[in-house]
């Protein structure tokens, strides 16, 4: 099953940039930026990684950001983050890149927009990845960082732009407050996937549907808790992004026997499989499968069809979800897929 999964194509919705560093480049970056008080030895900085709950889980994201402090530092993430996708037969991935944050710590505009570009065109080149950007909303920031950043999106749009999210805590930080920048991303062309029910109930998940108008969900782990909702996502075929790993690691669901995706795909809900910040949770999304088949009991027609579904839902051209579906198929039946 593991060869299988390892040879499988895929896509991937729901990773951030600085989650996915992985333990080396963090080191390198934190023994660039000793000041920063992140951890410079490997042990230490694994132990760093052992979250308490989701807030604490925040704090670290925070004090890891603090360490890109350039454009050259964001390039190399990007490729660096290519290179593990590779490694997992992902084709295609959106990855979630929080502007703002990135820009308080001194990277200009202009810069980060340029360095995005310049690391999708080496995915691509070097690693035979496509990448696309979802730009997101750091919640508890606020709704001036809300329109800030949609402001940043509108103006720069590096190449590969597709959506525009919202992340961070959910706990305080009610959806609605952020409805004028989501209108604003929507009048521009975007789509939009907010994180909703990670850490709360099904009325965040509603409430990112009603307000902010979601195509995805990210997350979205909490919709189980209301069948109305359930029948919704799935009568509406309203894909969520689902990253077990993620959610045990952060608390934010007990235990993986607790955990809801068997019940979401027995609802009928599309479901995409996720690794969010591999780096932080030592996961990657070959793992991510080989969970679903160890511990959910999924098999190989029910693995491939969670990369399907990774890949309708995908906001890439439908030329290029045709290709990859074909793949998908092709392994499915055994066969070496064009992209192998």
């Amino acid at each position: 099953m593991f060869d299988f999964i390892s040879a499988l194509p895929k896509a991937e919705l729901h990773v951030h940039l600085v989650g996915s560093a992985s333990v080396d480049t963090v080191l390198e970056l934190a023994r660039r930026h000793p000041d920063k008080k992140v951890p410079t030895e490997r042990d230490a900085l694994v132990a760093f990684y052992e979250f308490t709950d989701f807030a604490h889980f925040i704090e670290v994201y925070i004090k890891v950001n603090t360490l890109v402090n350039t454009g050259a530092d964001i390039t190399a993430l990007v490729e660096g983050l290519a290179a593990d996708l590779a490694r997992n037969a992902v084709r295609y991935a959106e990855v979630t890149v929080t502007p703002v944050t990135h820009l308080t710590t001194g990277i200009e505009p202009d810069e980060l927009a340029e360095a995005l570009t310049v690391g999708r065109t080496r995915a691509r080149e070097r690693h035979g990845v496509e990448l696309a950007w979802v730009f997101d909303i750091a919640g508890s920031l606020g709704y001036d960082h809300g329109i800030a950043t949609v402001e940043w999106v509108l103006r720069h749009r590096p190449n590969g732009t597709v959506a525009f999210g919202l992340g961070g805590h959910e706990v305080g930080v009610p959806r609605g407050m952020y409805r004028e920048p989501f209108d604003m991303a929507r009048a521009g062309g975007l789509h939009l996937v907010p994180h909703a029910g990670e850490t709360t109930g099904p009325e965040t998940i509603w409430s990112a549907l009603r307000d902010l108008h979601a195509e995805r969900i990210g997350h979205g782990t909490s919709a189980v808790a209301d069948p109305e909702l359930l029948a919704h996502l799935a009568g509406e075929g309203i894909p969520v992004e689902v990253c077990p790993s993620s959610n045990i690691r952060t608390k934010a669901v007990r235990s993986l026997a607790e955990h809801p995706l068997p019940k979401l795909l027995d609802a009928g809900v599309p479901v995409t499989l996720a690794t969010d910040d591999p780096g932080m949770f030592h996961t990657d999304l070959n793992r991510e499968y080989l969970l679903c088949h160890e511990h959910f009991g999924l098999g190989r027609s029910e693995l491939a069809d969670l990369a399907r579904a990774g890949v309708r839902a995908a906001f890439c051209p439908d030329e290029r979800k045709a290709v990859l579906l074909t793949e998908i198929d092709a392994a499915e039946n055994g066969q070496a897929s064009p992209g192998t």
